[in-house]
């Protein structure tokens, strides 16, 4: 897919701030969204990540005006929304179903929204060429929906929504319809769209993998709440909690406590089997059960026993492109995964020891509940 560049036409002006100010929603007695606040930059693309029913649906149909909320604020440029109804908060929006009217060619669903909106004449007709062009459609505005690909029909979808210069562009899982290699490319379009017009974005989706490549900023909820928003990098090495941790990326949770602290340093004991000299957690003291979290990439197998190793009983070895994936398990039943380049050796030492890499930075948590192995 070619990459078009950038025309004066095509430029928008800065995006808009847009803060989502301590809001709830509930339906009866259950609260789907739980006092959440985000500050979104201009320009920004923010990705609302979590499993099913965490609230990050709801939360985007409020700022679309579709669901009232019980408390709080919408603010665009500083300015509430709240009281407009959907049709005059000036913002686009993408469905996961794309949502286009089958009796109309693209061109005709292009140009729906201008049309609601009471436009009329020949600059309709210049802005839907312009939509088609941008999103590499125009030799497709004759077509009915049903003529085209799904990765086409989304295409189509993403020209309405741009068509009507939305303050807010909002995308509700616009991509997981797709297959993986078209579900790439159109992540890619829609990045290049974005940057190109400077649209404040706020995408949700379930998938970790497009969040990470698509979002400037990721706010990852559950039950309703924020539980960390922040840059894709600092959510995978530096989650904040243990949920976070769990449900970005993979991680081996090792079971142990912390023996003592002196400064900045903490001994931390694992069940495994080995003592390591980690960065003292904040508001963890000597003596608190924990939970290790270590990424497969942070943890490296040996044949031979260290000082900071701990025993393992290896497993399946998977080979996957140019990883080869462990699987392991430690002396006090905690599965391990580990991850290594896959080298071209005919044979191998057995290695049952496994110890962190030396640019490892595994997170430690408090352990208030017991862990799967336990």
């Amino acid at each position: 897919m070619q990459a078009l560049a950038p025309t004066p036409q095509q430029v928008a002006p800065a995006g808009r701030t847009l803060d989502v100010d301590n809001l709830t929603v509930r339906y009866g007695a259950a609260v789907a969204v739980d006092g959440v606040a985000l500050g979104i930059e201009p320009g920004e693309v923010v990705a609302l990540l979590g499993p099913s029913g965490c609230g990050k649906t709801t939360l985007l149909r409020v700022i679309a005006g579709f669901v009232r909320q019980a408390g709080g604020r919408v603010l665009v440029d500083g300015t509430a929304i709240d009281h407009l109804p959907a049709n005059q908060r000036n913002v686009g929006i993408v469905f996961q179903n794309y949502a286009l009217f089958p009796h109309m060619t693209v061109a005709e669903n292009v140009a729906y929204g201008l049309r609601a909106r009471g436009q009329r004449g020949p600059s309709v007709d210049q802005r839907v060429e312009r939509m088609l062009e941008m999103v590499q459609l125009g030799a497709f505005r004759a077509r009915l929906p049903r003529q085209l690909s799904g990765g086409q029909q989304q295409r189509v979808a993403l020209a309405r929504a741009l068509a009507v210069e939305p303050s807010i562009l909002l995308l509700d899982e616009p991509f997981a319809a797709l297959d993986r290699n078209l579900r790439l490319d159109m992540q890619i379009e829609v990045k290049r769209l974005q940057r190109q017009l400077g649209l404040t974005t706020i995408l949700v989706t379930h998938d970790q993998d497009e969040a990470m490549s698509v979002a400037d900023r990721i706010a990852v909820m559950n039950r309703g709440k924020v539980e960390q928003f922040d840059t894709p990098v600092a959510i995978y090495d530096r989650p904040k909690t243990l949920f976070v941790n769990g449900f970005i990326g993979t991680t081996n949770l090792l079971p142990g406590k912390i023996a003592a602290v002196v400064g900045d340093t903490a001994m931390v004991e694992l069940g495994a089997g080995a003592t390591l000299r980690l960065p003292a957690p904040q508001g963890i003291a000597a003596g608190s059960p924990v939970v290790l979290s270590v990424r497969p990439e942070q943890l490296v197998l040996s044949p031979i026993a260290t000082t900071d190793s701990w025993a393992i009983e290896p497993g399946l070895s998977l080979p996957l492109g140019s990883q080869l994936i462990h699987e392991a398990r430690t002396v006090d039943g905690a599965a391990l995964k580990i991850v290594e380049p896959r080298r071209h050796t005919p044979t191998e030492v057995p290695r049952r020891f496994c110890a962190l890499a030396t640019d490892a930075r595994p997170s430690l948590f408090p352990r208030s509940t017991p862990t799967a192995t336990e």
